[in-house]
């Protein structure tokens, strides 16, 4: 367009008269947005709503003090409306990591009453692992996971154990109100962290009166947020059977878990079993962890209880395995 043409049509506009088949350019009305923001000023209150929403979602400043904007001040819509931008980012993320190999992260732990339940969550490195928003991730993932298992109607008359691949954990609500799923948790996970993770596989345990688990989780940490979940590099359950309530189970339990850990049997075998050859690999004919001059029949015998079944998870060991093959 010409300089004079363009003189022409500012002069036209100043005037009101426009020359047929120009284009007319309205000035652009008030945006909501706009509106919206003039709530955000100074304000004692404003500034009270942008430290909630923050605080309730963990979300930049920036990020928050936009939801708020656009959502006219209403602090659940704002919320919503974070946790959709962010899923959306979050999808795109993980679609662009998914890739990368995942052979670091947690082994998550939870017991609640006769329900026993065993985790794998994997990311990239183990920097991330340490990280608490990861750290949570497991926790929604054990917590899915009980809720799974307590929803299962089974009348107990000896133990059940079950396992759940990734496809079957990913699919699992992420809490009681059904509205999302673990692989929703998930992808907010990679969106937030950056690198590439999965839901590895998850096992659980009930077992009816006359029955004990033991548990032990190597390098250990505690939850912050939910005291019964315990975090490590290697996890163990161990089902035994027993007569009658004894008072010392649960530092029983811990050590035969120690030793499902440390010895990494594959089946529990027998008492029977010569100690040697083929019967390395079973549970009661080893070598006890703590003490190798017996086997671990000869340790768990007097104590009253018979081993009946186990689960061993090692962080990252089925990646290693895959790669191998």
């Amino acid at each position: 367009m010409s300089l004079l043409r363009s003189l022409r049509l500012f002069l036209d506009a100043r005037t009101g008269s426009f020359p047929a088949g120009s284009l007319q350019l309205q000035s652009p009305q008030p945006r909501h947005t706009i509106h919206a923001a003039s709530w955000l000023s100074a304000s004692s209150s404003s500034k009270e709503l942008l430290m909630k929403l923050r605080q309730k979602t963990g979300y930049s400043f920036v990020n928050c003090k936009k939801a708020l904007e656009t959502c006219g001040g209403d602090l659940k819509k704002a919320e919503i409306w974070l946790h959709k931008q962010a899923q959306k980012e979050g999808w795109s993320k993980a679609t662009k990591l998914s890739g990368r190999k995942t052979k670091e992260g947690l082994i998550g732990l939870l017991q609640e009453g006769n329900t026993t339940v065993l985790v794998e969550v994997n990311c990239e490195t183990d920097f991330v692992s340490r990280n608490l928003k990861f750290q949570q991730l497991v926790q929604q993932v054990a917590l899915g996971t009980m809720l799974h298992c307590q929803s299962l109607k089974d009348q107990l008359s000896t133990y059940s154990k079950g396992f759940l691949n990734s496809s079957e954990l990913s699919g699992l609500p992420a809490g009681p109100d059904r509205e999302h799923s673990l692989k929703d948790q998930l992808a907010l996970a990679i969106g937030k962290l950056g690198e590439n993770m999965t839901l590895k596989r998850a096992a659980w345990v009930k077992v009816p009166s006359g029955f004990y688990v033991g548990s032990y989780v190597h390098g250990a940490m505690h939850s912050p947020s939910l005291h019964n979940l315990v975090l490590g590099k290697y996890g163990a359950l161990v089902i035994c059977e027993t007569s009658e309530q004894k008072a010392n189970l649960e530092d029983l339990g811990r050590r035969l878990g120690q030793h499902v850990v440390g010895m990494a049997p594959l089946s529990v075998g027998s008492l029977d079993d010569e100690p040697g050859g083929e019967a390395e690999t079973k549970m009661l004919s080893q070598p006890y962890l703590l003490d190798p001059s017996i086997t671990l029949g000869q340790y768990v015998q007097p104590h009253g209880v018979s081993v009946v079944d186990f689960v061993r998870f090692e962080c990252g060991e089925l990646e290693e395995a895959t790669e191998a093959e």
